[in-house]
């Protein structure tokens, strides 16, 4: 399984992630710094909702790519942005 780091620290890095279809995927999401509204995590094609992310302990996320398109993710408040594109 392919593991993708998204470091957390005013925002998503990277923001724009692109896996292929039918690649095993696990998100990784790292948050090193407590800056602004980074501190949940909104994944809705996941059903992850308001899902914390505590300092400095990376959570992960498994992902299903066995269609292409597109999968969102945003901070708890909807300001901070990113996606997974599955081509």
């Amino acid at each position: 399984m392919n593991k993708v780091e998204i470091t957390v620290d005013g925002g998503y890095k990277p923001s724009e992630v692109k896996v292929k279809v039918g690649e095993p995927v696990k998100l990784v999401f790292n948050r090193i710094s407590d800056k602004g509204c980074l501190d949940q995590l909104n994944i809705p094609a996941l059903n992850v909702k308001q899902q914390d992310l505590p300092l400095n302990e990376p959570q992960e996320f498994d992902l299903d790519t066995s269609k292409a398109g597109e999968i969102d993710f945003a901070c708890g408040m909807n300001m901070f942005k990113g996606k997974v594109v599955i081509e």
